[in-house]
């Protein structure tokens, strides 16, 4: 998985703690950039960022529209808003309907992701309780991009692991440690 330049990851029901998991298996100068949705309610302000800057000790932030996408960050989709990655590697955010009764939407950001960054894309599908990512994810490969699935055995709740598996046969079937040590390898191999 040489020339990888940047992670997008998607979770829901589950996601905080399993997020949590694998960031805190990455070195501290991580540089690739991570962008995820984690499935919101719309109604409420996300503290998403605060909480995993602060459980992380990392650069983590609620993505903007417009902001570029830079190395060694942490992104997250805000509440009532889907995230894309445009092909100048900046964020875009939209009100567009919503995906599997979500938004932000996992596939929404994984298409975008692989439209922009095709064969230098890692796409990184982990617990939920919903369709949504399957097909995004499905994209990424087909963009010529990597895809981890979380082994559906260890999420907490499996249907979205599950779902992914039904549509693609992903690069990788792992559990939580296993997807962290790839991702940080992931770092070394990059240098």
């Amino acid at each position: 998985m040489n020339g990888i330049e940047a992670v997008v990851l998607g979770a829901s029901a589950g996601g905080v703690s399993a997020l949590l998991s694998l960031f805190h298996a990455l070195p501290l100068d991580y540089h690739l950039p991570l962008v995820c949705v984690l499935h919101l309610p719309d109604d409420r302000h996300s503290q998403l960022a605060e909480v995993f800057s602060r459980r992380l000790g990392r650069p983590v932030c609620e993505a903007q529209d417009k902001q570029p996408v830079a190395a060694g960050m942490i992104y997250f989709a805000g509440p009532g808003y889907h995230l894309s990655v445009e092909r100048d590697r900046s964020f875009s955010l939209s009100q567009e309907e919503r995906v599997y009764f979500s938004r932000p939407s996992i596939d929404f950001l994984f298409a975008s992701a692989a439209d922009a960054y095709g064969p230098a894309l890692l796409g990184v599908l982990l617990t939920g309780a919903n369709e949504d990512g399957a097909r995004g994810l499905a994209q990424i490969k087909q963009q010529g991009g990597y895809t981890i699935v979380q082994d559906p055995h260890e999420a907490q709740v499996a249907t979205m692991p599950q779902a992914a598996l039904a549509l693609h046969h992903p690069d990788y079937i792992l559990p939580l440690s296993g997807i962290g040590q790839l991702l940080a390898t992931l770092e070394l191999a990059q240098c």
